[in-house]
């Protein structure tokens, strides 16, 4: 943390039996079985950490059952899921947060509650309120320069004379990123934070002996007076100091206005492949950080076989779905299926406790949350991302699927859907899904906008002409064996599209929207360097160590002279960046040591047992993928592709040196075994010699002969 001014118990309202503390909403247990198992009194359960403001004797009373309680959980390793604590990790490191929250619930001990004192730098503060914390225990960025406090884990940069983290962006660059006023102060709070800590450094350097540093322009900025006025001591102002009320903390909250809000839950869906799996760990990643409320639920397909292989459970929160990739009767092949049946079979299996469903993509970054309240979502009207390629609304697809073609939106990506209105509809939009990808003499790309022509955005078509459906209609869904009739009863959704949610990387944003979601299911480039997802579908980025994708270029290269272009790169470097910061965190909790990419003993064993083609096969690929790559970049690109590609390929150093340890052994052996004939041989024609003595002068006569150049070779020969 990083105190901005003082802490005055007595000014924050702490009373004796009444402390006060900061809000910590993730703290899910305190509604689930968590607190039920840990203590009596599970309904007195407050979410709160990070600030403490205690009287001491309150304190002195409640010490011992912090620290009991702390223990009981860290003991309940059953309990550790992410779904149930909100750990991110799932490896019970907020079990001191609970241990206080649940042994204050044990004695009644209440607080009051306050949101304000305390921000994690990279959000924005409310209008009016002045934190006088910065808590920066998550990755935190400003334009395209970011900290994460976890990449520093074993960094001695306090013993190392005049080194300090990477300077963040100066003032004047932070008011040409944002025009929003009040986004901006969330942008100073972040490099505020950052210089503070760079400014402890630098005293401490001192402190420690160390030479003065070199002048620079960071460190001028460091002393100077407009530093001194940016750091200059925060008091708390009246807004900061209202505590939040009690009835409010217990219902949803929107963050910005303090009203009551509808409960959200975001879903995905998913396959048993390492492709979905890296598109995974980045959209967690950006769900972690993008404050959406609610919970999240990867809808995972899988046939049985590939579920046994599976490594990617722990990935996300997940809902299994039966794949339904293929027909059970015929064998043929059925992409584009699972998502709508995914949703169905969730919200058939799951007592949802929400209102508001937000469907997503695998393939996307979140930004910023996506709420129902902000874009306008309501009953029977869904909002949506447009999706103009879906040409086939206006041609004869729509005509031939749908008995009202006027009624087809062009939406899909971001869906905001009320969970009435997904209920109704999640059987008829898979019905049409199927309908859709079996109409395989409609498949060219004139016709549907595919660019692949081999139906894979079947459902999206299927969405957009189930929702344009009002009529009775009558399903044959022979796969699952059933044949029933559904009435839409004038179900007919009409979307609101908006364009302000989804942005691809590589297109060039409108200017002063703030994108909720990047889209990156199209290839996109900066300058030499580019980025196409389909390049990775065979490359196992999850499960091998301290993979990554290449880098992309600084922003300080970018041309600074277009502005379209500038904040076009700009965002297609944010996508790139977050998702090679998804994969950096993901390898620091699964892998031994950065210094290490090896698989773990176990899993190099398997692989040589049941799949010993599969290492080279994905070596193979990561080759054509780099000269893919490298043909078409600069040779300073190329060279950094090549050290990311030894990286992944140091796994195959041990065999080769197996190899050749092996077959050392054997050339020495055969070696000794020659050396020891030859002296075998040796004292043999020894003893001959001594009992021929004509025949040695003789062989003496023939070596004088040899001495004299006529034969060299002979006296070999004769012996």
């Amino acid at each position: 943390m990083i105190i901005r001014g003082p802490i005055l118990p007595w000014e924050l309202g702490a009373e004796k039996g009444r402390p006060v503390a900061a809000y910590y909403g993730y703290l899910k247990g305190c509604d689930n079985i968590l607190a039920k198992l840990h203590t009596k009194h599970p309904d007195l359960c407050d979410k709160v950490g990070g600030l403490l403001a205690f009287h001491i004797s309150d304190l002195r009373r409640f010490a011992p059952l912090w620290l009991s309680k702390t223990e009981e959980v860290r003991e309940d390793k059953e309990h550790w899921a992410t779904n149930i604590t909100g750990d991110i990790y799932g490896k019970g490191w907020i079990s001191e947060m609970y241990g206080y929250s649940f042994g204050a619930a044990e004695i009644g001990l209440r607080h009051k509650i306050n949101d304000n004192l305390m921000i994690y730098p990279g959000y924005v503060p409310r209008e009016g309120i002045e934190p006088v914390l910065l808590h920066y225990g998550l990755p935190f960025s400003v334009g395209n320069w970011s900290f994460n406090k976890l990449a520093h884990h074993e960094d001695g940069i306090v013993y190392e004379c005049n080194r300090l983290f990477p300077e963040p962006p100066y003032p004047k660059e932070v008011l040409q990123l944002e025009l929003d006023a009040n986004q901006r102060r969330g942008l100073f709070i972040s490099i505020e934070c950052i210089n503070t800590i760079n400014e402890g450094l630098l005293l401490q350097h001192g402190v420690n002996g160390c030479p003065k540093p070199a002048w620079s322009k960071y460190l001028s900025f460091l002393k100077s007076k407009s530093f001194a006025e940016l750091t200059k001591p925060k008091y708390v102002t009246p807004a900061t100091l209202k505590m939040m009320d009690e009835e409010i903390i217990a219902a949803p909250v929107d963050r910005d206005d303090g009203k009551t809000h509808p409960k959200i839950h975001t879903v995905f869906s998913t396959e048993c492949t390492t492709y979905f799996d890296w598109q995974t760990v980045g959209l967690m990643h950006s769900f972690r950080l993008s404050g959406q409320p609610g919970n999240i639920t990867r809808l995972l397909s899988c046939n049985d076989e590939d579920l046994r292989k599976y490594k990617g459970h722990d990935l996300a929160p997940t809902h299994y779905v039966p794949s339904m990739n293929r027909h059970p009767l015929t064998g043929d092949w059925y992409p584009a299926i699972n998502k709508p049946a995914g949703v169905l079979h969730w919200l058939n299996h799951v007592n949802v406790d929400a209102e508001y469903i937000v469907i997503l993509d695998a393939d996307m970054i979140m930004r910023g949350p996506i709420t129902p309240w902000e874009f306008k979502a309501s009953r029977g009207h869904p909002v949506s991302t447009p999706y103009d390629y879906l040409i086939g609304c206006d041609n004869e697809l729509a005509k031939l699927h749908t008995s009202h073609p006027e009624a087809c939106d062009k939406v899909g990506g971001v869906i905001i859907m009320h969970i009435d209105d997904l209920r109704k509809f999640a059987m008829l939009w898979l019905h049409k899904t199927e309908e859709v990808r079996a109409d395989r003499a409609h498949y060219a790309r004139n016709i549907t906008g595919d660019i692949y022509e081999s139906g894979w955005i079947s459902e999206m078509y299927g969405y957009s002409f189930g929702a344009a459906e009002f009529e009775t209609l009558f399903l044959e869904i022979f796969y699952l064996h059933i044949q029933m009739w559904m009435t839409t009863n004038g179900l007919k959704l009409k979307h609101t599209i908006n364009s302000e949610i989804l942005i691809y990387p590589g297109y060039v944003p409108a200017l002063n929207v703030k994108y909720r979601v990047f889209h990156y299911g199209l290839r996109f480039s900066v300058g030499n360097w580019s980025f196409d997802k389909a390049d990775w579908r065979e490359v196992d980025m999850v499960n091998r160590c301290w993979s990554k994708f290449p880098d992309p270029p600084d922003s300080s290269t970018l041309d600074q002279a277009n502005k379209e272009n500038l904040r076009r790169d700009m965002l297609s470097i944010e996508c790139a960046k977050t998702l090679n910061e998804a994969l950096e965190l993901h390898h620091k909790k699964k892998c031994p040591s950065a210094d290490s990419i090896l698989i773990s003993k176990a899993d190099e064993n398997t692989e040589e047992r049941e799949t010993p083609k599969e290492i080279g096969n994905t070596n193979a690929s990561i080759d054509s993928i780099t000269n893919r790559v490298a043909t078409n970049h600069s040779e300073e690109l190329a060279s950094v592709q090549k050290e990311e590609l030894a990286s992944v390929q140091k796994d195959e150093i041990p065999r080769s040196l197996r190899f050749w340890v092996v077959f050392l052994w054997a050339f020495s052996g055969f070696g000794f075994l020659v050396v020891i004939f030859l002296v075998y041989s040796g004292h043999s024609k020894r003893r001959t010699r001594i009992k021929h003595p004509s025949r040695r002068r003789r062989s003496l006569q023939s070596g004088f002969m040899e001495s004299n150049g006529r034969d060299r070779h002979g006296r070999d020969v004769d012996l």
